[in-house]
């Protein structure tokens, strides 16, 4: 049992030379574009504007610990104790926090101006809460499961992941504030990315190749769909707070673009998610049954697609639920249809993004299915087998066609 598990491991033909060498030139071409791309959507000294002060001149940003609540003339008045000189000072307003967030012991960020009354008089402003401990906990904790299950897979994915931040934080941003073309600028750096993530987690082969051209394919319809959806729905950014600053620090930003940017990006991980599993399912069914033919395998990988499609389906639709509970809470207290409801700017901006890299996704799993098979190699004849097995009691042809059924069924 062992043996015949074994051997059809290392049985399933693999890619031919030619086409090894076919991938090499593909993958190298695409490599080179890619930096040419980076190369020339690059911004040069001056086309990125300075950056705004976060706080104005007379402004100055004060850390503190609150050391007690005390009753006020409305719900009370949070004390705390500046880390700077031990002072024990009066929070002026804490803004739209509720005060029963406040605990003794929190440690807070505050803002101090000059009261413009008496100029021997300062007031402090509650900013916001220090979140970096926990956060940093949660960080070391998900490095720390990864690791430990994926062990080096999970190391380099890892690194590739903070590649892949490092792209979108020194060339996506300041390329898109710059006014550079955003579908360009959202294909290359979605195509650098995805070399950086999938080589380094998954190693360089015909298999993670198979995975990264399906993606590269998934990743072209989405953007052709934001390219058409944007106008087509009319979606206004300028109904985004956000947004809405952008268009003052960075007028030169084309922010209908950065929409199709952001929709482009939402496809990319989603969508190496499933040509990855789905590359993964092909060659692990040409190992389990070499004999079969490349249609056997194709269907029997659909199989799994299509319980990956689904699955995926309502996955996406309440990871947008749960990010969108408090808009979502809104707007059912308000009289409108289920219509009225999913075309609104505010909805409908968060919606179609969703179906267009739902479109790609759906489209990568035949895409990825067919590479992997035409890649992967054809059938392994019995008697090729036995000789490269060194087996002298392979199992004839009859009992061989059983069990590629068996694992194919």
């Amino acid at each position: 049992m062992t043996g015949h598990g074994h051997s059809a491991t290392h049985l399933a033909a693999p890619a031919s030379r030619p086409v090894k060498l076919a991938l090499t030139i593909t993958m190298t071409v695409l490599g080179l574009v890619t930096l040419i791309g980076m190369g020339l959507l690059w911004p040069k000294v001056g086309e990125v504007p300075a950056k705004t002060p976060y706080l104005t001149p007379e402004a100055e940003r004060q850390p503190g610990v609150v050391t007690r609540i005390e009753p006020g003339h409305l719900d009370g008045e949070v004390v705390f104790r500046l880390d700077s000189t031990g002072q024990e000072v009066r929070l002026y307003t804490v803004g739209e926090v509720p005060l029963g967030d406040f605990k003794i012991g929190d440690h807070i960020k505050t803002i101090r101006f000059p009261d413009a009354g008496t100029a021997s008089r300062e007031v402090y402003v509650f900013q916001d809460f220090y979140r970096g401990w926990p956060i940093m906990v949660l960080v070391g904790l998900f490095v720390l499961v990864v690791i430990a299950v994926a062990r080096f897979k999970g190391l380099a994915a890892m690194v590739g992941l903070g590649g892949g931040l490092a792209m979108v934080w020194f060339f996506l941003l300041p390329a898109l504030i710059a006014g550079k073309n955003p579908l360009l600028v959202a294909l290359v750096t979605a195509s650098a990315v995805l070399f950086i993530v999938v080589y380094l987690a998954h190693g360089v082969s015909v298999k993670s190749t198979t995975a990264l051209l399906g993606t590269f394919l998934g990743t072209a319809i989405v953007a052709c769909l934001a390219w058409w959806a944007v106008p087509s729905t009319h979606l206004i950014p300028l109904s985004d707070e956000a947004m809405v600053r952008l268009s003052y620090t960075a007028a030169q930003t084309d922010l209908k673009g950065v929409l199709l940017c952001g929709m482009v990006l939402a496809g990319v991980g989603v969508l190496n998610d499933v040509t990855i599993t789905q590359a993964s399912a092909v060659w692990e069914l040409r190992a389990a049954a070499p004999t079969a033919t490349r249609r056997m395998v194709f269907v029997s990988a659909m199989r799994i697609g299509r319980d990956h499609i689904a699955s995926t389906v309502y996955t996406i639709a309440f990871a947008y639920i749960g990010g969108a509970l408090s808009l979502l809470l809104v707007a059912s207290t308000i009289d409108h249809t289920i219509l009225d409801l999913l075309t609104a700017e505010d909805i409908a901006s968060e919606v179609v993004p969703i179906l267009a890299a739902s479109v790609g996704l759906v489209l990568a799993i035949p895409l990825t299915t067919a590479i992997g098979v035409w890649l992967g190699g054809g059938p392994a004849g019995l008697g090729g087998m036995a000789d490269a097995a060194g087996l002298a009691d392979v199992a004839g042809p009859a009992d061989g066609a059983g069990r590629v059924e068996s694992a194919l069924s």
